[in-house]
Order: structure tokens, then sequence, then C-alpha cells
């Protein structure tokens, strides 16, 4: 059983490249998509196409993802712009 005092506190969360993150994300579900279309009729044939139908549903999420992440990284620049002027001209 954990006692209280052996409790931490949680690390700050991690910051990357979201943007580059979730775009490579979604180029890669939609060259999923792509690459399996040709072979469309084997996975009609052996009940699979759902597979096929996954990687487009990745891409369309990807796609909001992408309009998403791009916004709250503009967010947070703009809060962080905003926090350098208030504490560079504090009147």
């Amino acid at each position: 059983m954990w006692k209280k005092s052996e409790l931490r506190e949680a690390p700050a969360p991690l910051e990357g490249p979201v943007v580059g993150t979730i775009t490579g994300g979604t180029v890669l579900w939609f060259v999923l998509f792509l690459a399996q279309l040709p072979f469309y009729g084997w996975y009609d044939d052996h009940g699979h196409t759902w597979w096929i139908w996954t990687c487009l549903a990745g891409g369309g999420l990807g796609l909001l993802g992408i309009w998403y992440v791009r916004k709250r990284d503009a967010a947070i620049k703009r809060d962080a712009a905003a926090r350098r002027a208030t504490v560079d001209d504090p009147a």
C-alpha cells in the first residue's frame, strides 16, 4: 500500500513537435488507405473491408487533429506573447 509521504507531484507535460507528429500520422493513414485500394476485391472477399475504411477514418480524424493542434499552438504562442508584453510593460 502506498503511503501518502511516498507520493510525488506529477511531472510537467512534455511539449514537442505536436503539429509535425499529427501531420505525419495523418499522412501515414492516407498512404495506407491508398495502398490498400487496389486490393479492395481481396478485402471484400475475405470480409476485411473495414481495414480500408479504418485508414480513411484515421486520415479524416487526423485532418481534424491538424486543425486542432495548429489552433492550440497559435493560442499558446499568443498567450506567451501577451505574458511577455505584460512583464515588459507593467503599466
